[in-house]
Order: C-alpha cells, then sequence, then structure tokens
C-alpha cells in the first residue's frame, strides 16, 4: 500500500472509528456528519468521498463490526476437530453471543441496526477485503455433504431467531440469562436444520 493509499485508508478508518463512537454513545438519529467529521478531524468533503451519508456509514460499519465478529467465530472454530455441520453451526452461534455478551454496546449497535437487506447486501455481497460472512457460509454448508432445501432461507432464520431471541437475555436477562436460554435455543436451531435437510 503506497503512502496516498495508507493516508485515504487512515482517514476512512477514523471516521468509521469516531462514527462508531458517536453512534454507540448518542445514537444516529442525534448524531450527525457534522459531528463526525469534527470529532474525526477531517474537512466534510473528506467525509462524501467515502460515505453517501450518515447510513451508508452505519451500514458499512455493520458490516465492518459483524464481520469481525464472524472471523473470530471462523478463526475459534478452525481450532477445533468438530466435523458436523450442525455442531459447527452451534459453535459459531455460541462463540458469537459469547464475543456479543462480552462487548454489550456492540451487541446494541448490530442488533439495532442489522437487517435483512442489510445482511444481504453488505455482508453477504460485499467486495470489502475484511466483509467474510459469505465464505464462512458457503464453506460449512459445502463441506458438509449435506444439501438443503434453502440454505439462504435457512440462514435468515437462524440469524433472526438468535437476534430476536439473545437480545434481551444478553443485556437485560429476561426471560432468562443468555446461558439458561442457549441449551433451548441450540435444540431449536438443530431442529430446524434438521427440518429443512433435503432427504
Amino acid at each position: 500500500m503506497g503512502k496516498i493509499d495508507n493516508n485515504k485508508k487512515q482517514k476512512e478508518d477514523a471516521l468509521l472509528n469516531t462514527a462508531f463512537d458517536l453512534f454507540t454513545r448518542q445514537g444516529i438519529h442525534k448524531t450527525s456528519i457534522s459531528d463526525i467529521v469534527n470529532q474525526a478531524g477531517v474537512a466534510k468533503g473528506t467525509f462524501y468521498l467515502y460515505f453517501k451519508d450518515k447510513y451508508d456509514i452505519r451500514n458499512k460499519l455493520i458490516a465492518k463490526k459483524a464481520s469481525q465478529v464472524f472471523r473470530a467465530a471462523d478463526d475459534a472454530l478452525h481450532r477445533t476437530d468438530i466435523s458436523c455441520l450442525e455442531d459447527q453451526v452451534i459453535f459459531l452461534i455460541d462463540n458469537i453471543i459469547d464475543q456479543l455478551t462480552e462487548n454489550k454496546s456492540l451487541l446494541n449497535f448490530i442488533s439495532k441496526n442489522l437487517s435483512w437487506g442489510v445482511f444481504k447486501n453488505e455482508l453477504l455481497y460485499s467486495g470489502a477485503a475484511d466483509i467474510n460472512f459469505y465464505n464462512i457460509y458457503s464453506s460449512i454448508f459445502e463441506h458438509s455433504g449435506k444439501t438443503y432445501k434453502n440454505p439462504e432461507i435457512l440462514v435468515f432464520m437462524i440469524i433472526e431467531l438468535v437476534n430476536s431471541t439473545c437480545f434481551s437475555c444478553i443485556l437485560y436477562e429476561d426471560p432468562v440469562p443468555v446461558k439458561e436460554l442457549k441449551p433451548y435455543l441450540y435444540e431449536s436451531i438443530k431442529q430446524l436444520m434438521q427440518s429443512m435437510e433435503a432427504r
């Protein structure tokens, strides 16, 4: 990476890091582009070289932060000898839940803003180097030897199930702490996967 490219990357990272800090502290609606550029120490025009508006930077942040979580889970999976697809999926989910339990502000940010449209467009099909969920998802399904009626629908349902059930359990321990939820959640995911397996 040359000096100019490095400088551009530093500015983009400064904008992303600043936006994440502001969005998690005061919310996206109370954060203006002026707030972001002032705190990042860059000109307003620089913002528009990288992002269309604050919702664009939010979507890219969701993709970036979520991909970091997915990558850490995938790295942990590769250090195991788990070969069963269902067990691999449960391992990944368990690792992701634990990461988000450790970083509740990240959970709050991702859960409030992650929609299937953002997930599909930014996470699955983005060409950015740090977005690799699609590769993780494709790899574990392709190497499993199993086929599913509609793998994309299956992944969508698993993500929605985990997202909707874990949020309150992690943040508020309501209706139960997430540790108590996990066995029920994982059994439900296994049953869902089995029901969608092509026979």
